[in-house]
């Protein structure tokens, strides 16, 4: 075998300009999909971060049926007071479970003694609410970033539309769910950057002032926020978590929790899906990259030395070793052009990363690129280009294999 691969070598370096130019084909096609992987990746990454880290969590528990709901903020689907102690007492068993954070989310009205709109409510418990999303905090452009009693933090956007400036003072009332109204005075003490964009109207006041707008003389919450040590087990814990909660029934027999990872809450995701997608072609236009340069580079290898082919066959060289010959030419050229490709495109991540692009992603400005070339991409690129060269050689190499030794030698 190492004779082969010293004959492949040798025939490749006897036809270097031709050589040289396929291997750049490859390389400049897994540069680009190398940059192109990494970038992507990066931004992607960046977008589920700033999506779950600043409101979300990564997956959520509510009761069946509430989040078909979300748009009415229904109350009367909320956890109640035994179903919530069954899975804080759940939680707190799972160690890869890094923060949790129970939430009222209701409608109501916000009044600054002139006009009124409405607004949607967090009722959190602030420090681990802070805990379960860290970048809200970096969301509060104005005012302080802690949240106590009797204190709101207002969407930007309601704030300039209704003149309301810090430590003013404002009214929120609600409807609790025997029909009711009640209201409560805040005074308000930050100011958010929206992370959904110009329509997000959500604001977040203490858990216990909700409980009191509402009425609520038991804790009862919509939804309880998770947020995970590993980001990459999100699934998996999805699924644990289902399972150890699925014993609790309805009286239809209906499981009474649901879990719902950040996935299946937020419209963004439809965006990494369409990331992947993108993905998957660049790659698949490597793939052809690769195959016909590798193919034409083989085809015009057997054509020119057919006469050669035949000397090689007519001393008894057995059709299994010239096939092993031409293959193993198309097997170092995949090297030769992953391995290039590779370093070229590290350092070509490396250089972008120096210039320190920035760009805008919904009300978030100026987030700077931050690529990283993951060492599975690498990987998994190198493989799949030394795995087509090989698969590229193979028409070629098997024609080789077939020739006539004495037709072969009377080639012209």
């Amino acid at each position: 075998m190492s004779n082969l691969f010293k004959i492949a070598i040798r025939n490749l370096f006897r036809y270097r300009r031709r050589t040289l130019l396929t291997a750049s084909l490859i390389t400049v096609g897994v540069v680009f999909v190398l940059a192109f992987v990494s970038v992507s990746g990066s931004f992607k990454n960046m977008m589920i971060g700033q999506i779950t880290d600043s409101m979300l969590g990564h997956l959520q528990i509510h009761r069946r049926g509430y989040v078909a709901s979300i748009d009415n903020l229904p109350l009367n689907l909320n956890l109640r007071p035994q179903a919530l102690k069954r899975v804080e007492d759940t939680l707190a068993a799972q160690p890869g479970i890094e923060a949790s954070s129970p939430r009222i989310k209701f409608g109501g009205m916000f009044s600054n003694f002139a006009e009124t709109t409405n607004i949607r409510l967090n009722g959190v418990y602030p420090d681990r609410e802070f805990r379960t999303a860290p970048l809200l905090t970096s969301r509060i452009i104005e005012g302080k970033k802690t949240l106590e009693k009797g204190e709101i933090l207002i969407p930007v956007l309601l704030a300039r539309g209704m003149g309301v400036k810090l430590n003013d003072p404002i009214v929120i009332v609600a409807t609790n769910q025997d029909g009711s109204v009640n209201g409560k005075q805040f005074t308000v003490s930050g100011i958010l950057e929206s992370a959904t964009g110009p329509g997000g109207r959500d604001g977040y006041i203490h858990i216990e002032d909700a409980q009191e707008i509402l009425r609520m003389p038991q804790m009862e919450v919509s939804e309880i926020a998770i947020r995970l040590k590993d980001f990459s087990t999100l699934n998996a814990y999805a699924s644990r978590i289902e399972d150890l909660l699925a014993t609790e029934l309805n009286k239809q027999g209906k499981a009474i929790f649901e879990i719902h990872t950040w996935e299946n809450l937020s419209p963004f995701y439809n965006i990494a899906r369409m990331i992947d997608v993108m993905t998957f072609f660049i790659k698949l236009m490597l793939i052809a990259i690769v195959l016909i340069s590798i193919m034409n580079v083989m085809i015009m290898a057997v054509y020119e030395r057919i006469r050669e082919i035949g000397a090689i066959a007519a001393i008894g060289t057995l059709p299994g070793k010239i096939l092993n010959m031409f293959v193993i030419e198309g097997f170092c050229m995949g090297i030769m052009g992953a391995l290039i490709g590779d370093i070229m495109g590290i350092s070509l991540v490396y250089i972008l990363n120096l210039f320190k692009i920035s760009y805008n992603f919904g009300q978030q400005k100026g987030i700077i690129l931050q690529a990283v070339v993951q060492p599975m991409d690498i990987f998994m690129i190198s493989i799949t280009v030394i795995i087509v060269s090989v698969i590229a050689s193979l028409q070629p190499a098997f024609k080789a294999s077939r020739m006539e030794p004495i037709q072969a030698l009377r080639h012209v």
